[in-house]
């Protein structure tokens, strides 16, 4: 009856139950709410404070969350005990994404003068060492589940600022920023419980909604940037292909709410963009910067999923330095 074992199972079982009937995040959003209504009526004085604009808040708000997702994967992950088993790739996954933030952190502050180590004072170059080595400590004890784990995690944010320092161009805020949220999302979605996201894979309506919204939006934005309108589709053979890639994405979602598994996800996400570039093809145009209004609200949702209000601040920062107008009105076009 006092076994370690059904004392450390029993209160698991309960942190799980309780998990699962009130989603974390989603009352973190609730709790949040006055502050993202004093960020939306005030957000053009604190923009004015910090120095962002309507014409930089594109390259701002992209970077400062990457940077934030970059180190909430090292600080916010990292609870081995629920790893299901030795042969997860979720390390892997982490260490993808590192890399891939650290590129786009690196290309976009390539213009960034680094401190000359040569010339600095002796308590400068203490100072930079003692900084390299905390952040560096931090990425190699993220992962520490395994001997090469530190290695592995450190290497790729090494590698990932080396190889954004080298680029010849800056990576694209918004195609760079979906990129790095859709990954973690995966992540998420791969372990929950690694991520405090929802326990032993088991995930509420609440989880699944937010979790498809994200999708959604991340896939409209990306059709949106890359998928040129042009009238190409006749109106007959666009019905019936429209009608189709609905059915098909909408049993996407049946199965992806019954199995809640990563390639159904994934293969959701794609039928989205389907879906969605179906429809841009075959319009004579879009609407004025509606990708970015739909990236804002990609941001906010993102910002709920992660527990990280901030993220879903700069997302309102962004939409309203954005042109005003209706956008179901504007967007419905492509469901």
């Amino acid at each position: 009856m006092f076994d370690n074992t059904m004392i450390v199972q029993s209160a698991v079982s309960a942190f799980n139950n309780a998990a699962l009937a009130a989603p974390a995040f989603f009352w973190w959003a609730v709790l949040s709410i006055p502050l993202f209504a004093m960020v939306y009526f005030c957000g053009g004085a604190f923009m004015e404070r910090i120095g962002w604009n309507a014409r930089n808040i594109k390259s701002r708000a992209s970077l400062t969350t990457v940077i934030l997702t970059l180190a909430w994967l090292v600080l916010f992950g990292g609870n081995y005990g629920v790893l299901r088993d030795n042969a997860t790739v979720l390390p892997f996954m982490v260490a993808v994404i590192v890399f891939v933030s650290s590129v786009f952190i690196g290309s976009n502050l390539k213009k960034l003068k680094l401190p000359q180590f040569r010339v600095a004072a002796r308590s400068q170059k203490l100072g930079i060492i003692g900084a390299w080595a905390v952040i560096l400590a931090a990425f190699g004890l993220s992962d520490i589940h395994t001997w090469w784990g530190p290695i592995l995690q450190i290497g790729a944010f090494v590698g990932g600022l080396l190889v954004g320092r080298a680029a010849r161009n800056e990576m694209r805020p918004i195609a760079g920023t979906a990129l790095v949220m859709l990954a973690t999302v995966v992540a998420i979605l791969m372990q929950p419980e690694f991520f405090r996201f929802g326990q032993l894979g088991a995930l509420t309506a609440i989880h699944l909604i937010f979790l498809i919204l994200i999708a959604g939006f991340i896939s409209a934005v990306v059709a949106l940037r890359n998928v040129k309108p042009s009238g190409f589709i006749r109106r007959s053979a666009f019905i019936k292909l429209k009608w189709l890639a609905r059915f098909i994405a909408i049993l996407c979602i049946a199965l992806f709410v019954l199995t809640e598994s990563v390639p159904v996800f994934l293969g959701m996400t794609f039928m989205f963009f389907v879906l969605f570039a179906m429809s841009i093809k075959h319009s004579e145009s879009t609407p004025e910067r509606i990708d970015e209004k739909l990236f804002s609200i990609a941001l906010g949702l993102f910002g709920i999923i992660t527990t990280m209000p901030v993220i879903t601040a700069l997302g309102i920062l962004y939409w309203i330095n954005l042109p005003r107008y209706d956008l179901w009105q504007k967007s419905k076009y492509l469901l």
